[in-house]
C-alpha cells in the first residue's frame, strides 16, 4: 500500500505513459506523430528551458498559440519546473490578452507564429514577462528564444536540469473565464482537481487503453483540455487539430480511426450540415460527448440518427469544477422508451461530486425544487487568482455557488432551469453581458443599454444589445458593432442592435429586466433561458 503522504502529482501521469508505452503514439499534429518517450523527454526539456530562462516554483508561465504539440506539452512542463501554466485566449483582443498577462504576472511567454505580433504588444506592456519562447515558426524573432531548437538541443546534450515537480494543492494550471463583475477570473486548479476529474471522466465516458482521441476544442478551455490527461493516464494518442474544421475533422478521423472526441452543439450541427458527411469513415468512432453549452432534443435526434453506433454523453459542468460535475449517461439518450424521459436532463453527479439544489440562504431544497446549483468535491478550484472576496463568495460553507438554476428529480437527475446570472453561451463560448455592457457605455451616444442572449439558429444563442441613445445623438447598427469590435474580442461583440424609445422596463430597485428584454425573441420557443 502506498503511505499516505504520498503527493499527488497529475504530472506521474506522463512518466508513468513513458515507461508502460514509450513507443505508442502520443500525439499528431499536422502529420507528425510523437511517441510517449519523446513526448515525456520534450516535456522534460521544456521544464529544462524554462528553468534556464529564470523560472522559478510559484512562478507562471503563459502560452498564446493555436492548439498544437507544443500547447499539449506545456500542459505539463511548466509543472515539472514548479510553475503555473496559463493558457491565453487567442479569440481575445489584445487589449484583453493584456488584462490576463498583467494579472498573473507571467516570467515567460511562449507564443506559435500566429500571434507573434500580439505578443510583442503584450509583453510592451508586461514587465513581469522577461523571456518571450517561439514555437512553430521558421524564422524566429529578433529577442524571441526558440522553443524546438532549445528542446532539441537539452535533448540531443541530455542537459536536463534537477525537476522540481509542484504537486497537491499547488496550482497546475490558471484558465481565465469571464465573470459578472466584468473583469476575467483566473480559475487556480491543482493537482487533486485534476487527478479527481480524470479518475473520474475515464470510467465515466467508458474510454479504453491507448484510445485514439481527437482534440479539436480550443486547449485554452479545459472542456478540451481535460483530455490532455485522461489520454495521458490511457496511454492514448491525441490528434490534434489547430482549429475546429468539419472538413479536417472527418478526414483525421478517418485517417487516425479516432475512437472519440468532445465537441459543443455548434460543432455537431455544423458536421451534420456538412454535404460532405457521408463521404468519409466515421465508424471507428465509439465515444461521443457534449458540452458547454445545452443540447436541444431536435439536434440531438439528429446525433443519435446520424452515430447509432456511437455512445453519447452530455456533461454539465464549468471550469471551477475541473470541469465535470454531472453527466447523462449513453443508455438515456434514446428517443423512445423508458429512459427517453431524461433526454431534457443533464444527468446526475458524477462519483467525486456532491450536489444539491438550495435557496437563497443555501437551504437544501426537496427533490422537484428550483434553485442555486451547489457542488463540492476534491475537483472544485482551490480559488480565483488574487480575488479573496469572490473567492469567498463562491466557496461560501465549503459548496461552491454554481450561479446556475435547477432542481433535482427523484431520482437525482439534474434539469437546468435557467441562469441565475445572465450568461450567453454562443458557439460554446461563455459571454457575460456585464463585459459587453461596460464597453458600450462608453459610446458616447448611449444612455443606457442592456446586452442579452436571443435565438441563433447555429451558435444557440447570439449577442444582442438593447440600447437607449441620449436626446439628439444618432448611431447605426453597424457603427455600434464595430465601436464594440475595437474594445473586445469579435465573439463577445452584438450581432445585432435594438434602439428603444421608450424607457427600459425596470425592476423595484431600478435594475433593467433583461427577462422583459428577452421575451419578444424566445416567444414560442423551448428556452429556459428567459
Amino acid at each position: 500500500m502506498e503511505a499516505e503522504n504520498k503527493p499527488t502529482r497529475i504530472t506521474d501521469l506522463l512518466f508513468s505513459a513513458a515507461e508502460k508505452w514509450p513507443d505508442k503514439p502520443a500525439i499528431s499534429f499536422l502529420g507528425k506523430t510523437q511517441n510517449w518517450l519523446e513526448t515525456k523527454n520534450r516535456c522534460v526539456a521544456a521544464a529544462t528551458l524554462l528553468k534556464q530562462l529564470g523560472v522559478k516554483p510559484g512562478d507562471r508561465v503563459a502560452f498564446l498559440g493555436l492548439n498544437s504539440n507544443v500547447c499539449f506539452e506545456s500542459y505539463w512542463s511548466p509543472a515539472l519546473a514548479g510553475a503555473t501554466m496559463v493558457p491565453v485566449n487567442y479569440r481575445l483582443a489584445v487589449r484583453e490578452m493584456i488584462e490576463c498577462v498583467q494579472d498573473c504576472t507571467p516570467t515567460v511567454l511562449i507564443v506559435d507564429q500566429n500571434y507573434l505580433e500580439q505578443a510583442q504588444q503584450i509583453v510592451a506592456s508586461c514587465p513581469s514577462v522577461s523571456s518571450i519562447v517561439s514555437c512553430g515558426a521558421s524564422d524566429i524573432p529578433e529577442g524571441m528564444v526558440s522553443y524546438e531548437q532549445s528542446v532539441n538541443d537539452i535533448i540531443a546534450n541530455k542537459s536536463y536540469a534537477e525537476l522540481t515537480p509542484s504537486s497537491d494543492e499547488e496550482i497546475v494550471i490558471i484558465f481565465y473565464t469571464g465573470g459578472t463583475t466584468g473583469r476575467s477570473k483566473g480559475v487556480m486548479l491543482s493537482h487533486f482537481n485534476f487527478k479527481s476529474n480524470t479518475e473520474c471522466s475515464i470510467p465515466l465516458y467508458r474510454m479504453q487503453q491507448h484510445w485514439v482521441f481527437l482534440v479539436i476544442g480550443p486547449l485554452f478551455h479545459l472542456a478540451a483540455g481535460s483530455r490532455v490527461f485522461s489520454s495521458t493516464a490511457l496511454g492514448g494518442h491525441a490528434v490534434i487539430l489547430p482549429k475546429f474544421d468539419v472538413v479536417e475533422l472527418m478526414k483525421n478521423v478517418e485517417k487516425y480511426q479516432v475512437n472519440s472526441a468532445t465537441l459543443v452543439p455548434t460543432m455537431y450541427q455544423m458536421i451534420l450540415d456538412h454535404p460532405e458527411l457521408g463521404s468519409y469513415d466515421l465508424s471507428s468512432l465509439k465515444m461521443l460527448a457534449s458540452g458547454a453549452a445545452p443540447l436541444s432534443i431536435a439536434l440531438l435526434s439528429r446525433i443519435v440518427t446520424a452515430f447509432p453506433y456511437v455512445e453519447f454523453f452530455q456533461t454539465y459542468g464549468m471550469t471551477e469544477a475541473s470541469p465535470i460535475l454531472t453527466s447523462l449517461d449513453s443508455m438515456y439518450h434514446v428517443l423512445e422508451g423508458p429512459n427517453s424521459n431524461k433526454l431534457g436532463s443533464v444527468g446526475r453527479a458524477v462519483k467525486h461530486v456532491d450536489l444539491i439544489i438550495a435557496d437563497e440562504n443555501d437551504n437544501e431544497l426537496p427533490p422537484n425544487s428550483v434553485g442555486q446549483i451547489l457542488a463540492r468535491g476534491e475537483n472544485i478550484m482551490t480559488g480565483y487568482w488574487h480575488l479573496q472576496e469572490q473567492t469567498a463568495e463562491a466557496l461560501k460553507d465549503g459548496w461552491y455557488h454554481t450561479g446556475d438554476a435547477g432542481y433535482l428529480d427523484e431520482e437525482g437527475f439534474l434539469f437546468l432551469e435557467g441562469r441565475v446570472k445572465d450568461m450567453i453561451v454562443s458557439g460554446g463560448e461563455n459571454i457575460y453581458p456585464i463585459e459587453v455592457e461596460n464597453v458600450l457605455e462608453d459610446h458616447p451616444a448611449i444612455h443606457q443599454c442592456a446586452v442579452i442572449g436571443i435565438p441563433h439558429e447555429t451558435w444557440g444563442e447570439a449577442v444582442h444589445a438593447v440600447v437607449l441613445l441620449k436626446d439628439g445623438t444618432q448611431l447605426s447598427e453597424q457603427e455600434l458593432i464595430q465601436f464594440c469590435k475595437q474594445q473586445i474580442a469579435s465573439y463577445k461583440c452584438p450581432v445585432s442592435v435594438s434602439f428603444r424609445e421608450e424607457p427600459m422596463p425596470l425592476s423595484p430597485i431600478n435594475k433593467i429586466l433583461k427577462t422583459e428584454l428577452r421575451k419578444p425573441f424566445w416567444k414560442g420557443r423551448d428556452s429556459n433561458l428567459v
